[in-house]
């Protein structure tokens, strides 16, 4: 049986696509589902970095012809497998997107999971993985700039054929109105994950911090994804992942409900 194919992605830079996928991916290998990220963000390629790995092949030599798959295959903490990517300038232009589609099903028939981290903006080379995808896991954070862009990414891959499976809300705090944005989109919600500025530095969070907020989201997110790979749970079922709790400041001073019956707006 292929493996379920899953593109992360976001209309703007630096919400979070890359965190997303490692972690769901650490967090899909300590329930036993064998993971591989494709770093297929080629202009600005940063799975490798956040990792601290050197790679011998990547997957822009793959994209080149110059590469097999199998060659740029890493094993990484936590039982993860990437295919990572290079910065240069000479590679991203030797790169062929369109050849993305071999190399997606060459993995599928050898993982169960293959997660695709993808670039920002709505350029060719990010459309390429939306159309690969099984489902696709948007990426934005609270600012409406980033929400916007996550809009206009859920569109375009209505238009190319791909299914949003739903949204993930990055870098929340309780002052985030997450009723609110989670109106401008027409998925569901799957999970918000807490500002978590602590354990920014020991990617992937679920292995480094698993005590901290954000790790226990990410694994809240990975248990609503695998009933929807695996376990055929339909995505009007899924309950967002959102514990008050995360977001507890210990201020007892802020502990104020609003007149919705939310706390500081967040919660409904």
């Amino acid at each position: 049986m292929a493996g379920y194919v899953c593109t992360v992605a976001g209309g703007k830079g630096g919400v979070g696509k890359t965190t997303t996928a490692v972690n769901v991916a650490a967090a899909l290998e300590d329930r036993g589902y064998d993971t591989v990220v494709v770093d297929a963000d080629l202009g600005m390629a940063n799975l490798g970095a956040m990792l601290g790995i050197d790679p011998d092949a990547s997957i822009h030599e793959i994209l080149a012809g110059g590469r097999a798959v199998s060659e740029a295959l890493m094993d990484v903490q936590g039982g993860i497998t990437i295919v990572p990517g290079e910065q240069s300038l000479e590679a991203f232009a030797d790169a062929d997107p369109a050849k993305l589609k071999k190399v997606i099903k060459t993995l599928r028939n050898a993982y169960d999971v293959v997660l695709i981290d993808t670039g920002a903006g709505l350029s060719h080379e990010t459309t390429v993985p939306l159309g690969l995808a099984d489902g696709i896991l948007l990426i934005t954070t609270p600012d409406d700039v980033a929400v916007g862009d996550a809009v206009k990414t859920a569109d375009l891959a209505d238009r190319v054929g791909g299914e949003v499976l739903g949204t993930v809300l990055n870098r929340t705090t309780t002052e985030t109105d997450v009723e609110a944005i989670a109106e401008r989109f027409d998925s569901k919600l799957f999970a918000v994950i807490p500002d978590d500025i602590e354990a920014t530095e020991d990617e992937p969070l679920v292995l480094n911090a698993p005590d901290s907020p954000a790790a226990e989201a990410y694994r809240q997110l990975t248990e609503r994804l695998v009933g929807v790979f695996f376990e055929g749970v339909e995505l009007d079922d899924i309950e967002t992942a959102l514990e008050p709790e995360w977001f507890d400041e210990g201020d007892d001073d802020e502990d104020e409900e609003d007149d919705s019956g939310g706390r500081f707006g967040l919660f409904n």
